[in-house]
């Protein structure tokens, strides 16, 4: 087997700058916000170094953007890049704080070869603005260890894997201090002189625990790596290092936050109708916003114009510290329409709910309804008003008598009878069953005025005009 490891020195810094415009002078501090722990090239430049105060690295840098670390945040940034790792390989083990490891021998046949494996992650890798050291190793330690140092290239001969290995001096080797202490009081500073000791002489000399180390980064020990999966739905978070303060500045990061999403659902084959929102705020709480389509949609650029329209109808009520986009429900993609020769689709159902998608979010979900059909034979009691998202199985129309498409609120009587008749009678009964009960021949025919009408004689012999004909 060989393994991939992607050691991420710049995680958290990469992922803020990824939502930012500007590419002011940033860096990342500890948890107790006195060390810089993370620098980007603007702040080096004015000399901002990692493990600098941050009391001088602001003297340096006054207008400097200062992001504090944390461990969850972090994490949830580490499970969004073994996400799409995931796309080429199909067994991806995160590991905190800041690597990834992946199964690249099985790859080969697929991709043409190690070197192309090697070229499609570096690819995804500027595509998704990160800064990654790759390193590959026969064992998941020795890709970890060799990646780690900066150091990794594409070879996956175990014999220049283990000289590689045995050149790495014991700091980066990643024993445990007591264990390192005593190597080196052993006179030892090379990993390679680790594993040339014997192993009972290895045990006996430091411990159990460290012989099965050095086994597992050699392979005479088995490691076996657990099985991750993505999990069932889309969740992203965009950091802000400085407050957003108008609805513009929000644009930038979602529109790099749906173009993930899309890349996502095209790679389940999937299509989602409905988007979560969440924009947090540090003195009020989070602002949520649900976003639906009138149908199943993947689109980015669709995605985006209705968050933008959604936005303009609810403006912040405070400055936002960073934002949440999710998808927790996903629909099966229908089969792609047919496109003429320009590329342009011919089938406007797609067209027709964009529109609507966008009319509700600029509206609102309640304010735009759709005609339903009623099971009752009285013309003014057909049909009904129903939600967009309410889904009507649809009527069979073969067959059915001919009706207008303007009906009007009531009957209203006619002075006279028409003067010529196109069809009819039509007999209608009904309304027995709640008291108002209707027995009504109808006919089409035309009026004195030349207009194609819809009208009907009572049991009184009474003549009344119901609906007009275009």
């Amino acid at each position: 087997m060989i393994w991939l490891y992607l050691h991420f020195p710049h995680l958290l810094l990469d992922h803020i700058r990824r939502a930012r415009e500007d590419s002011g002078a940033l860096v990342i501090v500890d948890g107790s916000g006195q060390t810089v722990l993370q620098a980007c090239p603007e702040a080096r430049e004015l000399g901002v170094q990692v493990g600098m105060r941050l009391k001088t690295a602001i003297t340096l840098a006054p207008e400097l953007a200062i992001v504090q670390a944390d461990d969850q945040q972090q994490a949830r940034i580490l499970e969004g890049q073994a996400r799409w790792l995931y796309r080429y390989a199909a067994h991806v083990v995160p590991r905190p704080p800041n690597g990834l490891l992946a199964e690249v021998g099985s790859l080969q046949r697929l991709y043409g070869g190690l070197p192309a494996v090697w070229q499609t992650v570096e690819q995804a890798l500027d595509e998704h603005q990160l800064t990654a050291w790759s390193g590959l190793g026969h064992t998941p330690l020795a890709a970890r260890l060799i990646a780690r140092t900066g150091k990794g290239e594409c070879n996956a001969d175990r014999d220049h894997i283990l000289r590689t290995l045995g050149q790495l001096p014991l700091q980066v080797a990643e024993f445990d201090e007591r264990t390192c202490t005593r190597l080196q009081r052993l006179g030892l500073d090379r990993l390679q002189q680790v594993f040339d000791l014997p192993p009972a002489e290895l045990a006996r000399r430091l411990s159990p625990e460290t012989l099965a180390r050095v086994q597992k980064i050699l392979g005479s020990r088995p490691d076996p790596q657990p099985d991750w999966q993505p999990p069932h739905q889309f969740r992203q978070q965009a950091d802000f290092a400085r407050e957003i303060e108008q609805t513009q500045g929000l644009l930038f990061p979602l529109q790099r936050i749906l173009s993930d999403l899309e890349d996502d659902l095209c790679w389940r084959q999937q299509e989602t109708d409905t988007l979560f929102l969440t924009l947090q705020h540090r003195h009020e709480e989070p602002t949520r916003l649900r976003i639906r389509t009138s149908g199943p949609e993947h689109r980015a650029e669709a995605f985006l114009n209705l968050i933008r329209l959604r936005l303009e109808r609810h403006p912040l009520r405070a400055p936002v510290l960073s934002l949440q986009l999710s998808v927790k429900r996903f629909l099966g993609r229908e089969a792609p329409t047919e496109r003429d020769l320009l590329g342009e689709t011919q089938d406007l159902n797609e067209a027709w709910h964009t529109l609507m998608s966008r009319l509700q979010a600029r509206l609102g979900e309640s304010a735009l309804s759709q005609l339903a059909p009623q099971a009752d034979h009285r013309p003014e009691r057909a049909w009904s008003a129903a939600s967009l998202a309410r889904k009507h199985q649809p009527t069979e129309t073969t067959g059915l008598p001919r009706r207008p498409l303007w009906l009007l609120q009531g009957p209203q009587p006619l002075t006279s009878p028409p003067q010529a008749w196109f069809a009819g009678p039509e007999r209608i009964s009904g309304g027995w069953w709640d008291g108002q009960r209707v027995l009504r021949d109808y006919y089409i025919a035309q009026l004195d005025s030349g207009q194609l009408a819809w009208v009907f004689r009572d049991t009184q012999g009474g003549w009344y005009i119901h609906g007009w004909f275009g």
